[in-house]
């Protein structure tokens, strides 16, 4: 009888045990029910939301619809500059605003619509907007974390080796890059003070033959895709050496154009000049040249003649004088 007790008495500490940790579970979570709800109470029911819009957009925040509206604040908290304040005032029917740009402003009266328009949202504007809305049931607030979506600038292009190279440029956020058809690449980021990335992807193909390659890009704020032709290094080898050889008989054969038009036109000055330097005289100018000469020399076979005879006479003896 003993030992069935004391059995009975062991059986019976696990169950209060038991009980006393779902106790302290059920306290545990009334304690966190009470405060939730208290805070609740107070504060109001809050909501968080993500929005992402595309660079240049214009952002309209909504808040919630509430009757009885007493007030309504709009709390900014950008990431660059000081926070800013746009309140309405229902009893003074009044609006107010502390240090916030005017790109930032209510999209139309705030007693009928609240919301907020962000006019050519930038990546300045990026931060925490809370709006509370205060009723006679409470406040009511509402947050948004809003991010700033910048489309990368895409290129393709062949490097000098005849690799095809991708280029997402100061994309927000850092873009992602894939090959048709796939291959081996090596993508590389650089980022930039402006929270931009710089996405660098060279593609190298598994087939060497394979010369045409497509770069797709993919990003939050749209897709784009581009294709080029490159040509591996040896076939770029190849190719040069053909243009120059070809570059080089061209203009061997316009040397030889050149050369045999300079001969010829040579040879045919050759053949017409005697005839110019030649002209041939009609047969009358020859006598009438000839004939002045031929009486000037009779003139002067004369006088000789008459000069002679005095000549001789002079030296001759008296006997031997001629008669006169």
């Amino acid at each position: 009888m003993m030992g069935s007790s004391q059995q009975a008495g062991w059986c019976k500490k696990p169950t209060s045990l038991t009980s006393t940790r779902a106790t302290l579970k059920a306290a545990r979570k009334t304690m966190c029910t009470v405060v939730l709800l208290t805070i609740t109470v107070v504060t109001g029911a809050g909501e968080f939301k993500r929005v992402s819009v595309t660079i240049g957009k214009s952002p309209v925040l909504i808040c919630p619809h509430k009757l009885n509206v007493t007030m309504v604040t709009w709390k900014i908290s950008p990431k660059v500059g000081g926070p800013c304040t746009l309140g309405y005032r229902a009893d003074h029917n009044k609006t107010d605003r502390t240090n916030c740009s005017d790109s930032m402003n209510w999209k139309s009266r705030p007693d009928w619509d609240p919301a907020l328009e962000i006019r050519q949202v930038g990546i300045a504007h990026e931060g925490n907007y809370t709006c509370e809305v205060v009723t006679v049931d409470g406040n009511f607030p509402t947050t948004y974390l809003l991010s700033v979506l910048v489309p990368p600038r895409l290129s393709l292009y062949c490097d000098g080796h005849g690799s095809h190279v991708c280029e997402a440029a100061a994309g927000k956020p850092a873009a992602w890059v894939w090959w048709v058809p796939g291959g081996n690449s090596t993508p590389k980021e650089e980022s930039h003070g402006n929270g931009t990335v710089t996405v660098l992807s060279k593609f190298t193909a598994h087939n060497t033959s394979m010369t045409n390659a497509t770069c797709v890009m993919f990003h939050p704020a749209g897709n784009q895709s581009k294709s080029i032709t490159c040509h591996p290094s040896g076939n770029n080898f190849v190719v040069l050496s053909l243009s120059i050889v070809i570059s080089l008989l061209i203009i061997i054969i316009f040397m030889a154009v050149i050369c045999y038009f300079k001969i010829h036109s040579d040879r045919q000055c050759h053949k017409t000049k005697p005839l110019e330097s030649a002209p041939t005289l009609p047969p009358e100018d020859d006598t009438m040249e000839v004939e002045p000469y031929t009486t000037y020399v009779q003139k002067e076979n004369v006088i000789y003649n008459s000069v002679s005879d005095l000549t001789v006479g002079q030296n001759l003896p008296q006997g031997l004088w001629p008669p006169t």
